[in-house]
């Protein structure tokens, strides 16, 4: 069975607000406040939830049970957020009086018969990848470099899971030793150069940024399942190796091309460049 995809981007689009995303569970959970903003268009999503728990009570008293923290990237970051799955979201909307709602069910719905599918056939992962990144103007190129990135990230960290490393911050830190072994910045000091905030880093680097980013992940990967390390300390050692393989080869190319492989140049205009052209 093919090894499968899921969406690279986290984000999903309802009515041009974006909602972001992650996998928990083998299912797709979402940002609460990203929902509530999109539903309300409210500038103060955290304290429309207070007053929402505040009059629904019943709502209040399962909180605990809707709601889970999950790492979620931020511009300052990878952050615990709540988010909620499908059943979860749709039990926020009972307490949300919005003539949004209807489509919204109608939209989450569908997002979720979209997981199941994936989930039985791992290549429309793949497939509605690739045409997210065509529409988004990449060229075939690129898509394909940047689809086999996430394999080579799902393997590693699911050797990371095997091999003891379990906590969020642990797989951030563990990247974090890679990429600064690799390029000699960390992700946020990279998505800095590039003048990146919440959007994801890999989809706007070069193809010599993420060719060299697949061979420190691969590298530490192929040294993972050779050595066994257990635990976070040995994992992170043998992180720094990887990255420090894919260091030494950029190094060498820099100094062949008289140029840096990191770039502020962006794959696609961020944000704050749209806005300019606007």
């Amino acid at each position: 069975m093919p090894k499968k995809v899921i969406d690279p981007t986290k984000i999903a689009i309802f009515q041009k607000k974006e909602i972001r995303k992650t996998i928990y569970k083998n299912e797709w959970w979402f940002v609460i406040t990203d929902i509530v903003v999109a539903l309300t268009d409210s500038v103060q999503p955290v304290g429309y939830i207070k007053d929402m728990r505040r009059r629904d009570e019943q709502l209040s008293k399962g909180w605990g049970q809707i709601a889970t923290p999950l790492s979620i990237a931020t511009s300052g970051g990878n952050q615990k957020i709540n988010c909620a799955n499908t059943e979860g979201i749709f039990r926020i909307i009972q307490s949300i009086p919005s003539p949004k709602a209807e489509p919204f069910k109608r939209w989450l719905a569908k997002v979720g018969y979209e997981r199941i599918q994936e989930i039985e056939d791992p290549e429309l992962a793949q497939k509605r990848a690739r045409a997210i990144y065509k529409a988004k103007g990449y060229p075939d190129s690129w898509i394909e470099k940047r689809i086999r990135s996430i394999a080579i990230r799902e393997d590693l960290t699911e050797q990371w899971e095997i091999h003891g490393v379990n906590l969020q911050k642990e797989y951030a830190i563990l990247t974090a030793e890679i990429s600064q072994a690799a390029f000699g910045v960390t992700p946020s000091q990279h998505k800095q150069i590039k003048g990146l905030e919440r959007q994801n880093l890999r989809d706007h680097m070069s193809d010599l940024e993420l060719l060299f980013s697949m061979l420190g992940e691969a590298s530490t990967t192929a040294i993972t399942k050779t050595e066994h390390p257990k635990g976070f300390t040995e994992n992170k050692k043998v992180s720094r190796r990887g990255g420090k393989i894919a260091g030494d080869a950029r190094v060498n190319l820099e100094k062949e091309i008289g140029q840096s492989v990191v770039t502020p140049k962006n794959f696609l205009p961020n944000q704050n460049d749209k806005k300019k052209l606007k």
